[in-house]
């Protein structure tokens, strides 16, 4: 928790839930991973968190913008980022919103598949296009290799093809899986994309670029490498593998320009001990997996959670939220402890929540309305 947020949530004592979240330290960590990679490109996810005040201050920055759908690239356009400084990198696009970010003046998109290729190639047609392949996604605890990429074969007859329909094969990405403990993930697929480079050069396609992905860590429960660690692993690699002919790099970080940004304020709804020969007691919070917590699936993301009774004496929670659906659980597996002093109406922060939080949210599930946000 920053300064300015824990001023806000003294001075201002806002309704619960919300989410408070200072734009300085997105500054912060933005001027911080330039400085650890500043060959690369910076191409903000805007999925990890939209809010206009966010989109303003990295346009600012002269940050560029990841897309996953027609509705953010306009959201960035609206914020004043240039066309040609927007990826669509979303490898699964409806035709109709290739085709207006195309007449936004968009240049740039992500493909996985013949058929998508297809459609870029009706609805963008010249635009630069980049394959993204399938990598390991081993230290993450949030994994994106099911569903997205491509293997390498598959990829080099697909550039092939992006060339034949006209389009510009521009280059090649991955993705290690976000919160991303593990600096040698990013070596091991820089390996595996260097291959494929060098293979698709040597078959006349011209080459520039490698986009590099997300998936660089903020600290929730346990500590995490910090971004240096990550960005000399990067360039090492990226030496290693393409000595002086150093490609265009790309990234697109999310969860580590926003997520240690925000806080999540909340209220204690109720404390019970369901069973009284049972140490565990069962905390339910006013924001749950449908109020935006929502990466407390499997227990995957493992918020910090701070209360006004900290070092006192704590006891095994399970941490709850406030819905009737019993799959409203974030936290039975995962070792939390919390003060025994914890009582129904007091307040409790879940730190570093600035990313996905917002834009998980449920529209009134059980009439509770979205998490309010506060961009100070």
């Amino acid at each position: 928790m920053t300064p300015k947020i824990a001023r806000f949530l003294a001075e201002q004592r806002p309704a619960t839930p919300c989410l408070v979240l200072d734009v300085d330290r997105v500054a912060e960590n933005f001027r911080a991973l330039r400085a650890a990679l500043p060959l690369a490109r910076i191409y903000y996810a805007v999925k990890a968190n939209p809010a206009p005040p966010i989109l303003a201050r990295l346009v600012g920055l002269g940050s560029r913008f990841d897309a996953a759908g027609i509705e953010e690239v306009e959201a960035c356009l609206a914020a004043g980022a240039a066309p040609e400084a927007i990826s669509f990198g979303n490898t699964i696009k409806k035709a109709t919103a290739i085709a207006r970010a195309h007449r936004a003046g968009v240049t740039l998109f992500a493909f996985d598949s013949a058929e998508e290729l297809e459609k870029l190639a009706r609805h963008a047609p010249g635009a630069k296009v980049y394959c993204r392949i399938v990598v390991e996604n081993a230290g993450a605890d949030w994994p994106l290799s099911g569903k997205f990429g491509t293997t390498v074969e598959r990829a080099h007859a697909l550039m092939l093809q992006a060339g034949a329909l006209g389009l510009d094969p521009y280059g090649l990405s991955f993705h290690v899986g976000s919160q991303q403990t593990e600096p040698a993930s990013y070596e091991a697929a820089i390996g595996r994309v260097a291959m494929l480079f060098t293979d698709l050069r040597e078959a006349g396609v011209n080459l520039r670029m490698v986009n590099l992905g997300g998936g660089f860590p903020v600290r929730y429960r346990e500590e995490v490498p910090g971004i240096d660690t990550f960005g000399h692993a990067i360039m090492a690699a990226m030496t290693r593998h393409f000595g002086n002919a150093l490609p265009e790099m790309i990234v697109e970080p999310g969860r580590y320009v926003v997520g240690d940004a925000g806080v999540v304020s909340a209220e204690v709804v109720l404390v019970s001990r369901r069973d009284p020969a049972d140490p565990v007691r069962w905390v339910y919070l006013d924001i749950g997996r449908f109020g935006g917590l929502a990466e407390t699936e499997g227990e995957a993301i493992r918020y910090r959670i701070t209360t006004p009774h900290d070092g006192g004496p704590t006891g095994p929670v399970a941490v709850a939220g406030p819905t009737c659906d019993g799959a409203d659980v974030m936290y039975q597996r995962s070792n939390y402890r919390l003060p025994t002093a914890l009582a129904c109406g007091d307040r409790v922060e879940l730190q570093a929540t600035g990313a996905y939080v917002s834009t998980y949210a449920s529209q009134r599930f059980n009439g509770f309305a979205p998490l309010a946000e506060h961009y100070i």
